[in-house]
């Protein structure tokens, strides 16, 4: 593996790692040296996430929290920094989705994805980004989505916290970068992870899936890997403030 690529010796925290493109991403981060916290708010997957890095040789713990719990994820952090030190590497990746036409929506439904999608990304980016201030180093990266930049209709809530979170990590990238601190964002496409088996369940939409990504097919969750681990490494050094689309040419298609 190219050099700067590697993470060995790093300590990263990963936000809804016990499933999905959480999962993949903290086994790719392992695999590349990273001692990986996964988090999620049930211990049992957590625990098999655990199980499975190190039977591949890596170096995993778990935190069970919700991020919703503004408490909790200070706690999560300063329990992190007690048995390991420091932090240097954040996922993002926790989040949620509510479907609802506009007229059927509920205002309650809006705030819990703003609370989950948005607010929560922003108190982990805070709270990791003192120590990481302090020793001056930090990568932080927050998961986005193809819609960070398109719409689709039913998922307003969904739209605009993902929008937002592109504005939030530049925002944070123009705020920290001189503290040693890179903030970017990765955002997936249409993956064949458990967040969208009911949209795969649906033959009409995997059909225009595969129509309108240029790739012609989904994701698959191992492919998330590499764009978490450049992000996280020294190899991204000089980059700040990006959003990494990694969807198949879906967001480039006429």
């Amino acid at each position: 593996m190219y050099a700067q690529l590697r993470l060995d010796g790093r300590i990263a925290l990963v936000t809804g790692g016990s499933k999905g493109l959480g999962r993949s991403m903290a086994l790719a981060l392992a695999s590349a040296g990273a001692t990986v916290i996964v988090s999620a708010r049930t211990e049992g997957p957590l625990q098999d996430v655990v199980q499975e890095i190190e039977m591949k040789g890596g170096k995993a713990d778990h935190r069970v929290f919700d991020v919703t719990d503004e408490t909790a994820c200070a706690g999560a952090v300063q329990s992190v920094l007690a048995d390991r030190k420091r932090i240097d590497i954040l996922i993002n990746n926790a989040g949620m989705i509510s479907r609802a036409p506009l007229l059927e929506s509920k205002t309650s439904d809006y705030r819990d994805v703003v609370e989950g999608n948005l607010i929560a990304p922003y108190v982990l980016a805070r709270e990791v980004a003192r120590p990481m201030t302090e020793r001056g180093y930090g990568r932080i990266v927050n998961i986005g989505s193809v819609m960070s930049q398109i719409a689709r209709p039913n998922i307003s809530s969904y739209v605009a916290t993902k929008h937002a979170i592109a504005g939030l990590t530049k925002s944070l990238a123009v705020e920290l970068a001189s503290t040693g601190i890179c903030v970017n964002a990765i955002a997936p496409g249409y993956f064949g992870t458990e967040f969208n088996a009911p949209l795969m369940a649906d033959t009409a939409f995997t059909k225009m899936v595969e129509e309108r990504t240029p790739a012609a097919r989904w994701g698959r969750p191992d492919e998330i890997g590499g764009a978490a681990i450049f992000l996280a490494s020294e190899a991204a050094s000089f980059v700040t403030g990006h959003t990494l689309f990694v969807d198949g040419g879906l967001t480039v298609k006429l």
